[in-house]
């Protein structure tokens, strides 16, 4: 038995930033309870927050759970803990399959003492990821955090397994959302990316209604000195026009509309139990360009959907050309059990959905170089992230961290980024640090990335 004053607590956290928020309450209630938190290398304990909403993020789980359990077996570490989506599937199965694993644990629980937790133990207290905010230890940089305000989804699409997985739709009460806003503010964090499965939705579950703008704009009052305020995750059916109209006018709101479609074509989305038909999605994207000057639009469509006919993909195809969507995300339809198009007729080879998926990629890599040139010799304002071999790494409000371009920046002096080693720190002999706000000239660009001069 390891002493728990002694426990040192690592976490590899996979998959999604709602992951991320749920890893930095899990490291939160244990730092609260004096576990020391480290990196991997040097824990006793190693917590992995898995993701299993598709095929290959349930083999990067796979992957990850076995390299720990080498170095358990190499006596590097004493105890392994599963926890998130992977476990809330599997866990079952994976009790038997990895007996070197100390506990799989799901969505809601954690472990009342993880030095003294035995293989195969339920000793678990309940964690909730709308637990109070001093509770959370931070794993991004300390200029942007990540504010889930629901858990859950309440659109039952017929490819997707998180209503399986993380249950019932839920959303986080308004004044503990403003709560954790004030507190990032009192931080000085330059970003608040606010995160969920459908943050569209907020508000149905508690209030009988969606009260999204109305939460928007008490975070924009909270919070009144972060600069930049984004959005993730819009489902297409459930953007209002109050919701466009508070983008529009409110300044510290970011031009970035985060809206996966998933497809255009109106048998698919049907088959999908998409709530959006083809000219609901032509007149939305209309509006938001319309009604938002210079906005940009993220979206992610799946490709390969069961009994999808090669005339339904190349009006996919030729709608991705035609709208130009700034950003764009592809996946290969993943068939998943538990999900409805598991059992669908006419599922299509790996091979014709790979076809589609580099089709689909190659056209938004054009796509996307066109609209960067169109940034050449203007200016930005962006978010210094890091600093790298003598240029800083930032990202415009058109860019959501970890997904989306970069925007290189060179400093006016030479010298100014001179061995820069910061990510989450700040070293003094920088010019600038994490979390300034520059504008920068466009000198050249790239398929998915810009280069510029910090002004």
């Amino acid at each position: 038995m390891i002493s728990q004053k002694l426990c040192k607590v690592g976490i590899l956290s996979l998959g999604c930033p709602r992951n991320l928020v749920d890893s930095e309450s899990i490291l939160g209630r244990l730092n609260l309870k004096g576990y020391p938190i480290v990196d991997l290398e040097q824990a006793d304990v190693a917590i992995v927050n898995t993701c299993a909403f598709i095929e290959d993020a349930k083999k990067e789980s796979i992957g990850a759970l076995l390299d720990l359990i080498a170095l358990k077996k190499e006596g590097r570490l004493k105890k392994i803990i599963v926890y998130g989506c992977l476990a809330q599937r599997y866990k079952y199965t994976l009790a038997r399959e990895f007996p070197e694993i100390d506990a799989f644990i799901g969505k809601v629980s954690f472990p009342a003492s993880v030095s003294t937790m035995q293989a195969g133990s339920r000793l678990l207290s309940k964690i909730d990821w709308r637990e109070n905010h001093n509770g959370r230890f931070p794993l991004t940089p300390s200029h942007f955090t990540y504010l889930k305000i629901c858990e859950g989804c309440v659109n039952h699409c017929s490819y997707c397994v998180i209503p399986r997985i993380k249950g019932r739709f839920a959303s986080l009460e308004m004044d503990s959302v403003l709560e954790k806003a004030e507190k990032f503010n009192r931080d000085k964090v330059s970003e608040i990316n606010i995160i969920g499965q459908d943050i569209s939705g907020y508000g149905l579950d508690l209030y009988k209604k969606p009260r999204l703008t109305e939460l928007l704009r008490k975070i924009v009052k909270v919070a009144d000195n972060v600069p930049w305020i984004r959005l993730l995750y819009l489902y297409p059916s459930r953007v209002s026009d109050e919701l466009i109209e508070l983008i529009k006018d409110e300044p510290r709101i970011c031009r970035y509309i985060d809206l996966p479609l998933q497809h255009i074509n109106d048998r698919i989305l049907k088959l999908m139990r998409r709530s959006s038909a083809k000219k609901d999605i032509l007149k939305l994207v209309d509006k938001i360009r319309k009604k938002i000057p210079a906005v940009a639009i993220r979206t992610a469509f799946i490709v390969g959907f069961p009994s999808e006919t090669e005339a339904e993909f190349r009006e996919l195809l030729g709608f991705i050309r035609d709208a130009r969507l700034e950003r764009l995300g592809a996946f290969i339809y993943s068939r998943e059990e538990g999900t409805e198009a598991f059992s669908f007729k006419q599922q299509l080879p790996d091979k014709v959905k790979a076809e589609r998926f580099g089709a689909v990629m190659s056209a938004q890599q054009e796509i996307s170089r066109a609209i960067n040139k169109n940034f050449l010799g203007k200016t930005l304002e962006v978010l210094i992230d890091a600093c790298e071999n003598g240029t800083y790494l930032g990202r415009s409000q058109y860019d959501a961290p970890e997904v989306d371009g970069l925007v290189y920046v060179h400093p006016v002096r030479k010298d100014d980024c001179k061995e820069a080693k910061f990510s989450n720190g700040v070293n003094s002999k920088n010019k600038l640090k994490p979390g300034d706000l520059v504008k920068v000239k466009i000198t050249d660009t790239l398929e998915y990335d810009l280069v510029g001069e910090s002004l």
